[in-house]
């Protein structure tokens, strides 16, 4: 079993959390792993335009499996504005692959999760939660700035000093699968007996997951590197 990571190290565990939920695997994974050690959880997904906005009704689904609120922060308009990079912008294409290749640059969000997590602090400093958490695991490190442990214990300083006297005491940013493979993400996922089929990576966002974008070649590595059955349905074989 894996233990949690915060910028301060251990946790106090929480007892309301606010999740940036994508309907993807890691951020599917981490709301059965928070919701299994009985935290109460609020669940905030975005739409910022993504071509693959599929994810957001996966995200709806996981939230009503977890019986757990789920709000939906429209960002469209400053998708809009995010030219250049292959998830909001339809000119560019989505390169396949393994992340580490220098192709998987195009799908760079500039400061998605620090854009994320400033509005999740706002919900959590608004509902009373003690604590944010998101998904980012070590096989995000290579290409997104936004998923390094450096980030995260930067971020949570920032979030200390932008909310002095807002939050509640304690207050936590958690990402505890920064040292985890996504292989580490899917064998936590399986003990949790999370509803991987309900969950959605591919960054095309067609009515299958394509099998070749940088997100599907992930997903299927890591399945067969737990030698679990992969119940997600790909375009190519």
């Amino acid at each position: 079993m894996v233990s949690m990571s915060t910028a301060q190290g251990e946790h106090r565990h929480p007892e309301h959390v606010v999740v940036i939920a994508s309907g993807g695997l890691d951020s599917t994974v981490l709301a059965y792993w928070l919701a299994a050690r009985h935290s109460r959880l609020t669940l905030l997904s975005f739409d910022y335009g993504q071509r693959h906005r599929i994810e957001l009704d996966h995200a709806a689904e996981i939230a009503r499996l977890l019986d757990s609120p789920h709000r939906i922060i429209d960002l469209t308009s400053l998708g809009a504005l995010l030219t250049g990079c292959a998830l909001t912008d339809t000119s560019v294409a989505v390169p396949d692959g393994h992340y580490t290749d220098e192709s998987m640059a195009a799908t760079v969000v500039p400061n998605r999760n620090a854009i994320m997590l400033d509005i999740a602090v706002s919900v959590a400093s608004a509902v009373r939660a003690d604590a944010v958490a998101f998904g980012a695991h070590a096989g995000d490190h290579a290409i997104y700035p936004d998923c390094r442990p450096e980030f995260v214990e930067r971020f949570a300083r920032s979030v200390q000093a932008a909310n002095e006297g807002l939050l509640v005491s304690d207050f936590q940013v958690l990402a505890p699968f920064l040292t985890l493979s996504k292989t580490d993400v899917v064998r936590l996922g399986e003990a949790l007996e999370v509803p991987f089929a309900r969950t959605w990576s591919c960054y095309r966002g067609q009515d299958v997951h394509c099998g070749t974008c940088g997100t599907c070649t992930e997903r299927r590595e890591a399945f067969r590197g737990n030698d679990i059955v992969d119940p997600t349905v790909y375009r190519a074989a």
